[in-house]
């Protein structure tokens, strides 16, 4: 059995990817020169690493074992190199951090920005999931940190508290919800939702949760982003359910109303979120602590009469 880093990367690379073509174009490879690696492979062990379908790859049995390996020696060989660049200009590290879409509209541009002003070395690869499929990441070692919802299960992972993010249910004021005290999710999906993209985390688990009712939603339209979907509510377009830190921007400039949603799923917290934060390289470590020591917005969390 002979493999390499680049063997390993590529592997990995192809499984996040979920196909042999993206992860060589990941990976910087030609697709054949990423084929033969991949039959390479999979010859010297003697066993299918790669189970090929229509709609991609899935790993084989052999191949999740190759693959949790692949991604120890990858953390590993990030850590090597941290440790080498205290002697060594020039050398950078990479941040893989998984969020939702909360966090990453509102909360990490400003913050991730002044991170990487501080830290010139470093670069932060993000990627939007949603909160489920990002525990499922960190715990399989794709990703060093994520910002997850406390709406779904984290025992095992190591968290800490991030930021107050409750989902409100957000109309303008001639709206017959607007008269209520109390609005429940399930009561929303009678009128029509103006949504975000249906690819985007919070859309998803949107969607999921109408399921779990056994309904669908009734999205009139698509906004690209929270404030696009906040002003179309406020002109009339239908209702919208969004984080609360998106409607404080809008409430002195738009006629606006919102209400807290009754459902436990929608009283969320943020947290950060590690296998473990004590074995998270220096730079990584760094991004943790800038996280947290960045001052969130202390308005009250009461919504107005």
């Amino acid at each position: 059995m002979h493999f390499d880093l680049i063997d390993l990367n590529l592997f990995q690379h192809v499984l996040e990817c979920g196909s042999i073509t993206a992860g060589a174009q990941r990976s910087h490879l030609s697709l054949p020169a990423a084929s033969a690696r991949i039959r390479a492979m999979e010859s010297s062990l003697g066993i299918a690493l790669l189970a090929r379908n229509r709609r991609g790859v899935q790993p084989t049995p052999a191949g999740q074992a190759l693959l949790q390996h692949a991604r120890m020696i990858g953390q590993q060989v990030e850590r090597l190199q941290f440790d080498l660049a205290q002697y060594a200009q020039g050398q950078q590290g990479q941040v893989r951090l998984l969020c939702n879409t909360a966090a990453l509209t509102e909360y990490l541009p400003e913050l991730l920005a002044g991170y990487l002003a501080e830290q010139p070395g470093v670069s932060i690869d993000v990627q939007e999931l949603p909160s489920l499929r990002i525990v499922q990441s960190i715990t399989q070692g794709m990703a060093d940190l994520g910002i997850i919802s406390t709406a779904v299960p984290s025992d095992h992972l190591q968290t800490l508290p991030f930021r107050e993010d409750p989902l409100v249910l957000v109309m303008s004021p001639d709206h017959p919800l607007a008269s209520l005290e109390d609005v429940s999710f399930n009561a929303s999906l009678a009128h029509g939702h103006v949504g975000l993209d249906a690819s985007s985390a919070l859309a998803l688990h949107l969607e999921e949760q109408a399921l779990r009712q056994g309904r669908r939603m009734q999205v009139r339209v698509r906004a690209e982003g929270f404030d696009g979907l906040i002003r179309m509510v406020a002109g009339g377009a239908g209702i919208g359910i969004v984080p609360l830190a998106s409607v404080r921007r809008w409430e002195a400039t738009l006629a606006l109303h919102w209400r807290r949603l009754q459902e436990d799923w929608a009283k969320r917290q943020l947290l950060l979120c590690a296998r473990d934060f004590a074995a998270l390289p220096g730079y990584t470590a760094g991004l943790v602590s800038s996280l947290l020591h960045a001052k969130g917005d202390k308005r009250p969390l009461t919504q107005p009469m």
